[in-house]
């Protein structure tokens, strides 16, 4: 089932996440209506805080890009309480987006290797090392769990040129061709 996408300005968004553990009822539904969401809106990755559930869970599909980039072996899993142990190798800037932040994009700066301990969605236990395109988007919905936006992360002046677009997004005034839920919208 397709949920809408919490829009930003939502304060789901701006909250560090709760911990799930294996007794949450309804995690396989939950989990699957996350992967139907993200899909009916074209992403990578999507974190419960983007569909109003404060859950430290997220899940991630960079197999999308194997055909662009042939060097790529992409992920496809399913993150729960995820701890980023730790971030290193070299600066690494890329353009990203949001699906709570529709038709903004940005060039952020993030570490390229990873290494990140998760439970799956059999709550087994993983430590595993990522680097490139795998670990920005898992930092990139890392940061959702922990209530931070990548536009936080732009440079003062593209702050600056955002600020309207960001406005006109907690009122619903964008045009976008998935279901989202947006604060300010009476």
């Amino acid at each position: 089932m397709i949920i809408p996408i919490y829009a930003y300005g939502h304060k789901v968004l701006k909250k560090r996440a709760d911990e799930i553990d294996d007794t949450y009822e309804g995690l396989d539904e939950l989990i699957q209506n996350m992967w139907d969401t993200m899909y009916n809106a074209m992403g990578v990755g999507l974190a419960a805080p983007q569909i109003g559930k404060s859950l430290r869970l997220f899940l991630v599909d960079t197999k999308q890009f194997e055909e662009d980039e042939k060097d790529l072996v992409g992920i496809k899993k399913v993150f729960i309480n995820p701890i980023i142990n730790e971030e290193f190798g070299v600066d690494f800037s890329y353009e990203e987006g949001c699906l709570s932040i529709p038709d903004i994009r940005g060039d952020v700066t993030r570490l390229d290797h990873i290494n990140i301990t998760y439970l799956d969605e059999n709550f087994k236990t993983h430590t595993e090392e990522y680097n490139g395109i795998n670990a920005r988007v898992i930092q990139h919905e890392y940061d959702h769990i922990e209530g931070k936006l990548f536009t936080e992360k732009l440079p003062p002046l593209k702050k600056r040129l955002i600020k309207r677009k960001l406005e006109s997004i907690k009122k619903g005034q964008i045009k976008i061709n998935y279901r989202m839920r947006f604060p300010l919208l009476k």
